[in-house]
């Protein structure tokens, strides 16, 4: 049995199959469906669970070189939340591009995990190492 934190084996299963510069998104409740790919939805309700808790349990086996966000999250969200995305994301440089040019890298991505997160904005593409 492996012994490791996360213990889905549908998120597990995509992880594996993220390869070298691939790119992974985690997205709140609302993030819009991309029928071409693969969509693990872990949401259960509001703010559970979080995109920081599903970085957070993921980065354990998934390492990522590069993160995106929308620009408009920094507009619409809290300096407390700024910073609570700023110290889950530490080591990782991250770039702010507007929500419609973050929604066109998309569909280039291997995965969409899918979160309950209620915090506008709280979308993230990470690239592979």
């Amino acid at each position: 049995m492996l012994q490791i934190k996360v213990l889905n084996p549908q998120l597990l299963s995509l992880l594996a199959r993220v390869r070298h510069t691939n790119c992974l998104v985690i997205a709140d409740r609302g993030f819009p469906f991309w029928p071409q790919i693969e969509t693990l939805d872990l949401s259960l309700t509001d703010n559970i669970p979080t995109v920081l808790q599903v970085l957070s349990a993921i980065r354990s086996v998934f390492h990522p070189v590069q993160a995106c966000m929308a620009r408009e999250f920094l507009q619409h969200n809290t300096p407390v939340t700024r910073r609570l995305f700023a110290k889950g994301l530490r080591g990782i440089p991250t770039t702010h591009e507007l929500h419609v040019e973050f929604k066109r890298r998309v569909p280039g991505a291997i995965g969409l995990i899918r979160t309950g997160d209620t915090i506008q904005y709280a979308n993230l593409i990470l690239v592979s190492g």
